[in-house]
This record gives C-alpha cells, structure tokens and sequence, in this order.
C-alpha cells in the first residue's frame, strides 16, 4: 500500500516546530497557577529541597518485605510515600515505570521490594538524577526483627539519626562505599547549621562482614559477605558532669542484608550529579587553611631579622675588652694576688 503525504503541509509543520522556542529549549509552558507552581518547585536550585522517597511494592511481595518497606517509610517518616498496592515493575530488567513513578511523585529516592524463588526477600536501593536513574544497590533480607516486635521507647518524627558505620570494607569496597553514601543520602534530611544534644535521639548502626573477592572499583564484590542494619535509641543519662552519659537500646528495624546485583553511575554522570555550585562554595580566605581534624590554621608571615641588633642578657663574661680594658683587669688581679 502507498502512502501520499502533502510534503507542502510537513514544511510548514516542520517550520513551526522549528520557530517554537517551548519546544526547542523543551520547556512545558504551564496552563494555570497551579502547574505553574509545582513546575517552579521542580526547577533547579542552588539548595534543593528535602528529598522525597518513595517504598514501592513489586508484582510479588512476601510479609517480611512487606514489613520492611512499611518499618523504613516509618523510620524516616517525613518526605516519604508508601505504596501499598502491587505493581509490575523491575527496575533491572526496565526503568521505564520506575522513571514515571518517581516524576509522577518529585522524589529522588526510591525502594522497591519484591519476592521470587531466586531472589527471596529483595530490596532495591535506588536514586535518580535529572529525571532518570543514577544507581541502585539490591540485597537480600537474610534475618528481620520488626520495630513492633522490639517492645522499648521509640524516636520522635522529624529527628535526624546518627551513623556508625563499621567495618574497612566501607573505604576499599566500591559496592560498600555507594551503599553507605546511599544510606546517608537516604536519611539526610534538612541541612541544618546547629544541632542540639537532646534532638539526638536515635542511632543507625551498619556493619559490614566479609573480604573483596574482585579487586576491580567497578565491579567488586564479597564472599559471604552481610551487612547488618541496627537501630538505637540514646537514652541520656546523669553522669555527675556537664556532659551526660550515653545508653543505647535497641529500638527497632532489625535486618542481616546480602548483598546482589548492583547498577553504579557513570562517572561523567556522578560528577555532574555531585557538583557543588560555586555561590556554595566557601570563600578561601588568605593564609588560613582548615586541618583534616576540622580546626582551623593561620599562617603567619615575619620579616628577615637581623640577630646583630638582637637584645640579649648582659654577662660580664660575653662583653667584648679592649687592650687597655685587658691590661687593667690583668694589673688588678696581679694586686689582689
């Protein structure tokens, strides 16, 4: 069959399309005040926003990943959206649905759970960038304790944890550095400029088993290697002085993660990811530097000086005689002798 097309009405198509500046800078133009407002708050910004995460449940899904994507949404609270429905998405295989949900929704974090008979209990760490997918870490939930089995005191929404990461495979693993970056990118939160003591009230403890098998940065990974995920809470106690004594009790997640399949960033793409706008960076200031501790250090600059005209103590001893000085002190001596 032929197709007959007028080439005079794709020309003035194609003009048009051409001479449209939306559609050459691919800008949407807003059709009332309120895409208006949600196109700006997703314009770039030279300090982002909170970043949102979202608990997405896959197509199969048992009770203890059930259980943890509702633990994880709760432990973060704020900024978060829980899916309770099941959807058909694999972000592995195709990121296609993960990309709409996430622009669906503004958010930059995401964890999908699902479950199958060659992969039981899977969890997939996941961020975007601009719209598309950065990287993602699977594992494998081995041993879980939900926060209501754990009967003890729980931490207040909003607050923002510490971090103990233990174990050398988070400074030599690539897998384990990203898995920790990822971590503390899950629950940043706001920046803040001041922290009080007693907004301290919860602990995430991470610690990592194991030895590297592949040496290569891209690709490495651990044998037998796990990665166990505690929470505490910080119970402050009287010590006698000014600063109080610290407890810890277990509050709640508890999991033993394997590590699976991992998708890393292509570095031109983490660089631009990562990159600091220039009105962020701090000024440097002239002759003064900041150590690896964090304090800071001032170079002082002195002139050349002239140790001849340097005051010292007056000893008898050092002072410089003349020859009659010498024959006097000589004469004197010879007296008293």
């Amino acid at each position: 069959t032929l197709v007959y097309v007028n080439v005079l009405n794709i020309e003035i198509i194609l003009s048009e399309l051409k001479n449209n500046d939306n559609v050459k800078n691919n800008v949407r133009k807003p059709k009332n005040a309120r895409t208006k407002r949600i196109l700006k708050k997703r314009e770039p910004k030279v300090e982002e926003n909170v970043k949102t995460a979202i608990f997405v449940r896959g197509s199969t899904t048992s009770q203890v990943v059930n259980d943890a994507l509702s633990d994880l949404c709760r432990l973060r609270r704020t900024n978060s959206i829980n899916f309770t429905k099941k959807n058909n998405i694999h972000p592995f295989d195709d990121d296609t649905s993960l990309n709409f949900y996430c622009s669906k929704n503004d958010a930059s974090l995401f964890v999908i759970g699902s479950h199958s008979k060659k992969r039981p209990h899977n969890l997939v760490f996941g961020r975007m960038f601009d719209g598309q997918l950065l990287d993602m870490i699977e594992v494998g939930i081995e041993k879980a304790i939900t926060m209501s089995e754990i009967k003890s005191q729980k931490c207040s929404v909003g607050m923002k944890p510490l971090f103990i990461f233990n174990g050398d495979l988070f400074e030599t693993s690539q897998v384990h550095k990203t898995f920790k970056n990822m971590m503390l990118d899950f629950f940043r939160g706001q920046n803040l400029e001041s922290i009080n003591i007693s907004g301290l009230e919860y602990v995430i403890s991470i610690t990592a088993t194991g030895s590297i098998v592949d040496s290569d940065s891209t690709a490495s990974s651990t044998s037998d290697g796990k990665i166990f995920f505690r929470v505490y809470t910080i119970q402050m106690t009287k010590s006698g002085q000014k600063a109080p004594r610290i407890e810890l009790e277990e509050m709640g997640p508890s999991y033993d993660f394997k590590l699976r399949r991992t998708k890393f960033a292509k570095e031109e793409v983490y660089k631009i990811a990562t990159k600091v706008p220039k009105t962020l960076k701090p000024k440097k200031v002239k002759n003064i530097d900041v150590n690896e501790i964090g304090d800071k250090v001032g170079h002082i600059h002195v002139g050349r000086q002239d140790l001849g005209k340097l005051q010292t103590r007056k000893m008898k001893g050092l002072k410089r005689m003349t020859e009659d000085d010498q024959t006097e002190d000589w004469s004197r001596k010879k007296r008293k002798s």
